[in-house]
């Protein structure tokens, strides 16, 4: 399953491709509260369809009625980049289904050659991050390699994105906690890779939208070369598949490493590594074990709940200070006088 950045792209180039006059809408700036982060973007064709989004819909109702009662002209008076500012006043906020308050600014470009979006596209496809410089007078672009985040930047003469790759998963076994963690992560735009050498494991595993692979998971990680879009999660309890899968992960540059376990296992996986693999402490450090946020889970599915939350705040940069990660909240729970916590040895 493609991430939303790049169903918009890709569809956008597809309308301009066909023939369709196409406007590409970028979140600019907000100010207070506003439903669509600062990089978000939606495109939306002569005939008024749209892909993506910009807030929580009315504004991309305005922009639809403006560009079929008048084309896109109506929304772009000339064939060069125009900024729209909703949500100014109160009577503003409460039309446009703003919170109270909240302000976003719009770049609206009419696509063209100058876009350059069947570029851009393919950079995402490869997995280079890419900055994006949009000149608001001429509707020129220019495209270089760019940090995989980064707030827009817009002043008078130009609007500068930061598009990167699609967040991936990797999960070493195939089982039912993978096939959980696996649609959670489909849903969430990532894509998806699995990867268990045992047949019998694989048999009956298949889900649409997931790459199967039957290599040895350290072997897959050294091919792929995780980098700073990528998640690795180890589900397969067998120190030979994740081992030698996670000491290479820890050393790549993925946001997040993790493997399930109890905290027993969990700090003897840490120990062996440390002492038969020569890892670091500080390296180790970053290992998440027991993988996920506490949230009591028992069955497969709040495991693969619990696991996908840690990989989505790691994503967003939700620092450790934030969030309750299993071990401590096991601890806690298993404080004297507290009520013991009883679930599966692996339940997180």
């Amino acid at each position: 399953m493609e991430d939303l950045d790049t169903r918009v792209l890709r569809t956008a180039v597809g309308w301009h491709t066909a023939g369709l006059p196409v406007v590409l809408v970028t979140v600019a700036r907000t100010w207070g509260s506003s439903p669509r982060p600062p990089g978000s973007l939606m495109a939306i064709n002569g005939r008024g369809e749209t892909v993506g989004s910009v807030s929580g819909g009315c504004i991309e109702d305005d922009l639809i009625h403006r560009i079929r009662e008048g084309g896109v002209q109506a929304a772009c008076a000339t064939d060069t980049p125009a900024v729209l500012r909703f949500g100014i006043s109160a009577d503003e906020a409460h039309r446009f289904g703003l919170p109270c308050g909240g302000t976003v600014e719009l770049v609206l470009e009419p696509v063209s050659a100058r876009s350059r979006l069947d570029e851009l596209l393919k950079a995402c496809l490869a997995r280079r991050s890419t900055e994006r410089v949009l000149n608001l007078t001429t509707g020129e672009v220019t495209l270089s390699e760019g940090s995989r985040d980064g707030l827009p930047r817009l002043d008078e003469q130009h609007l500068t994105t930061h598009l990167g790759p699609q967040a991936r998963l990797i999960v070493i076994g195939a089982g039912d906690l993978s096939r959980f963690l696996c649609q959670m992560a489909l849903g969430l735009g990532f894509e998806v890779i699995v990867c268990d050498p045992r047949e019998e494991s694989r048999a009956s595993w298949q889900l649409d939208g997931v790459v199967l692979s039957h290599e040895m998971p350290d072997d897959l990680i050294l091919r792929l070369k995780p980098d700073a879009r990528t998640a690795v999660v180890a589900v397969t309890h067998d120190p030979k598949l994740d081992d030698l899968a996670l000491i290479d992960a820890l050393q790549s540059d993925a946001f997040y490493v993790g493997a399930i376990g109890s905290r027993r296992h969990s700090e003897l996986r840490k120990t062996r590594l440390h002492e038969h693999f020569d890892l670091s402490h500080d390296t180790l450090n970053a290992l998440h074990g027991p993988a996920g946020l506490y949230i009591g889970s028992k069955t497969p599915a709040e495991i693969a709940l619990s696991i996908m939350a840690e990989v989505v705040a790691a994503k967003n940069g939700v620092g450790a200070a934030t969030v309750v990660p299993v071990a401590a909240g096991k601890a806690r729970v298993d404080q004297p006088g507290r009520e013991a916590f009883t679930a599966p040895v692996c339940a997180v």
